[in-house]
């Protein structure tokens, strides 16, 4: 026998969708698709893990440790800082820059655990 993962029949609980899709009509799932998107790029999803270990980074620290120019990590950044992710500070001639809140920090944290719990039970 076939298994597959779709239902055989169709049955549907009309009080539960229609609960659940009145409150995620409520939400604004635009921004929080962006937000992902933005850190579906390996170089800025590593930006973000840096920027979630340290209070604050310089733009050259952040490039060294991606291992990118300085002009692509302020890239970087800046597409972070325009999508509300991330903020920066100028301090003279340097600029620093931090995540913009600790839910954006545990968010990023959480998913690096995620993924290293994942792993350590597939291998």
């Amino acid at each position: 026998m076939k298994h597959t993962d779709m239902c055989e029949i169709n049955c549907i609980d009309n009080d539960k969708v229609s609960r659940i899709k009145k409150n995620i009509q409520k939400q604004n799932t635009l921004n929080i698709a962006q937000m992902f998107k933005a850190l579906s790029d390996d170089t800025r999803l590593k930006i973000a893990y840096a920027l979630s270990l340290e209070k604050e980074l310089c733009v050259c620290d952040v490039a060294n440790i991606v291992g990118s120019t300085t002009a692509t990590a302020s890239h970087h950044l800046r597409l972070l800082r325009n999508l509300g992710l991330a903020q920066y500070r100028k301090e003279g001639k340097l600029v620093y820059y931090s995540l913009v809140d600790e839910h954006m920090k545990n968010l990023i944290q959480i998913s690096f655990e995620h993924s290293r719990i994942n792993e350590s039970l597939r291998g």
